[in-house]
């Protein structure tokens, strides 16, 4: 898929929330952080990642064309986020009580892990393998690997292998 061109008012957009959630950490840590970096070559579901020691923060452009509102309100943040618990804590959970509390008491966002957005526009081919109890849907990745014989994966239900194929109800 070809990364969609962004208007120039969504960046500055994306820009501005950026900015503000970082002046809000400064006043509130009494403390000032760098301007991360913002690239817009985040693929797949994912909205957005934080990369610790380049101090980036990618977000995908397909996602964001799509829920413009929340990324600028929940996704830009929660990246932030990271980067200032690193800063301050240095390697923790990537979701644990230290994001938790920049993202509620620092930045007056809402602390959720991931994103309910709508993800078929930026979704790869995935294969169908099943267990004994139901089936499931392996990426490109993981069925290559399991093709190769690197890598077998269980059902976390049932604790059955993984085979390639259609489901069959038993």
């Amino acid at each position: 898929m070809k990364t969609p061109r962004l208007p120039i008012a969504l960046q500055q957009a994306v820009m501005r929330s950026l900015r503000h959630s970082l002046e809000l950490a400064k006043q509130k840590l009494e403390r000032d952080f760098p301007e991360p970096k913002l690239v817009y070559q985040q693929r797949g579901t994912a909205a957005g990642t934080a990369w610790l020691e380049p101090w980036e923060i990618r977000l995908n452009p397909v996602l964001l064309l799509e829920n413009q509102a929340a990324f600028i309100d929940e996704v830009v943040p929660h990246e932030l986020a990271h980067l200032l618990v690193w800063k301050m804590f240095g390697r923790v959970a990537p979701h644990g009580k230290e994001w938790k509390w920049m993202m509620e008491s620092v930045l007056g966002v809402p602390a959720r892990r991931t994103h309910q957005f709508e993800v078929d526009s930026v979704r790869s081919r995935t294969f169908a393998y099943r267990c004994q109890c139901q089936q499931h849907q392996l990426t490109v990745r993981r069925h290559n690997r399991v093709i190769r014989g690197e890598s077998e994966y269980r059902c976390v239900h049932c604790g059955s292998l993984l085979t390639a194929g259609e489901f069959i109800a038993s």
